[in-house]
C-alpha cells in the first residue's frame, strides 16, 4: 500500500475564502493542499462590481487568477470532492472520491452552504415525510424499504452506495454522471439500480409520506424516501461528525474572530459562516483562516514546505 500524503494545511473549497486561505497559508510556507472542483464556486458563473479595488470583472477570472496567485506561492490543487472526514493522531484524514486518503495538520472548511433543491412538485411539501437532504442523517429511517437518491456528483453516488446497507432497493437518478471513474466504476458494479439521462419530475404523497417519485419521461418508481443529493459532499455532514459546532439553525459552521471551529484543528471561513454573501467577507475570512491554519500547523510540529 503507499504511504499517505500528507499536507500541513487541508483546504475544501476553491472559492474567495478558500483560495484566499490558502494563498496567505501558502506564504507562511507550509505545505497547502486544495480540494474542489473549481466550475462549482457559487461566484463562478457571475458578475462582480462591488468589490473594493476591483471596478468591473467576473467571477471566472477572480477564481482563477486566485488559483494562480496560491499555485505561485506554493499551494497544490485536487479537482476532487471530499467524502469523510476523520480525527487521527493529532490531525485528521480527509477521504476523497477517488478513493485517495491525505493526512492534514489542519483543516479549513470553505465551501459554501447552498443546498440545492431540485424545484419539483412534492419536494418542499414532503421534506422530512421522505424527503431529505442527507443520506448520512436519516438513513436509518428506511431500513428495508425502497428508495430513490436525485443527483449526478459526489454526493449523490456515495449516498446511494451507502443506502444499499439499509435500504431494500436503491434507485440513483441522474442526468450524466459526473464522478471520479473510480466512484463510478463502484456504482456500476454494485447493487444500485441507475437511471441515467433521467431526472426527478414529481415526488407523489401517499398517506404517510412519499409515495414515489416520476421522471421525466413518465417513469414511476414507487419509493418511500427520496434523498436529494445535489453536487459535492455535504460539508455540514462532514464538519458534524467530528463534532464542530453549527448555529442554531444547523445552517451555519460557527467560529470565532480567529476562524476557529469548536473543534481544534479546524477552522471555516466564507458563506460556511453565514451572512452576509459577500466576497469581501470570504476573502477577509479566508485571509485569517490561512493564517491561524499554518500557524496552528507550525505549532503542532507539522510546519513543513513540502508535502511529504
Amino acid at each position: 500500500m503507499a504511504e499517505k500524503k500528507s499536507y500541513d494545511v487541508v483546504i475544501l473549497g476553491t472559492g474567495p475564502a478558500g483560495l484566499q486561505a490558502a494563498i496567505h497559508a501558502a506564504r507562511k510556507k507550509v505545505s497547502v493542499l486544495v480540494l474542489g472542483k473549481e466550475g462549482r464556486s457559487s461566484i463562478f458563473h457571475h458578475h462582480v462590481e462591488n468589490y473594493c479595488c476591483v471596478f468591473d470583472t467576473t467571477g471566472e477570472d477572480i477564481i482563477k487568477t486566485g488559483r494562480r496567485q496560491a499555485a505561485a506561492f506554493g499551494a497544490e490543487f485536487l479537482e476532487e470532492d471530499v467524502l469523510a472526514m476523520a480525527a487521527e493522531g493529532g490531525g485528521f484524514n480527509v477521504t476523497l472520491e477517488s478513493g485517495a486518503i491525505f493526512g492534514a495538520g489542519a483543516v479549513i472548511i470553505a465551501t459554501g452552504t447552498a443546498r440545492k433543491r431540485l424545484g419539483v412538485p412534492g419536494e418542499k411539501e414532503l421534506l422530512g415525510r421522505g424527503v431529505s437532504y442527507c443520506v448520512e442523517c436519516d438513513c436509518n429511517f428506511y431500513k428495508g424499504a425502497e428508495v430513490a437518491v436525485a443527483g449526478n456528483g459526489s454526493a449523490a453516488a456515495s449516498g446511494a452506495l451507502t443506502m444499499l446497507a439499509y435500504a431494500r432497493t436503491v434507485h440513483l437518478v441522474c442526468e450524466t454522471l459526473d464522478v471520479s471513474p473510480a466512484l463510478a466504476s463502484e456504482l456500476r458494479k454494485s447493487a444500485v439500480t441507475l437511471h441515467e439521462n433521467r431526472k426527478v419530475g414529481e415526488i407523489t404523497a401517499g398517506t404517510d409520506g412519499v409515495a414515489g417519485v416520476v421522471m421525466d419521461d413518465g417513469t414511476r418508481l414507487a419509493v418511500q424516501g427520496v434523498f436529494i443529493e445535489l453536487g459535492a459532499k455535504g460539508v455540514m455532514e462532514l464538519a458534524g461528525l467530528l463534532g464542530v459546532q453549527l448555529d442554531d439553525e444547523m445552517k451555519h459552521i460557527q467560529t470565532n474572530k480567529k476562524m476557529e471551529t469548536s473543534v481544534p484543528g479546524i477552522y471555516a471561513a466564507g458563506d460556511i459562516t453565514g451572512p452576509p454573501w459577500q466576497v469581501a467577507k470570504a476573502v477577509g475570512e479566508g485571509c485569517i483562516a490561512g493564517l491561524e491554519a499554518a500557524g496552528y500547523a507550525k505549532k503542532k510540529g507539522r510546519g513543513s514546505a513540502a508535502a511529504q
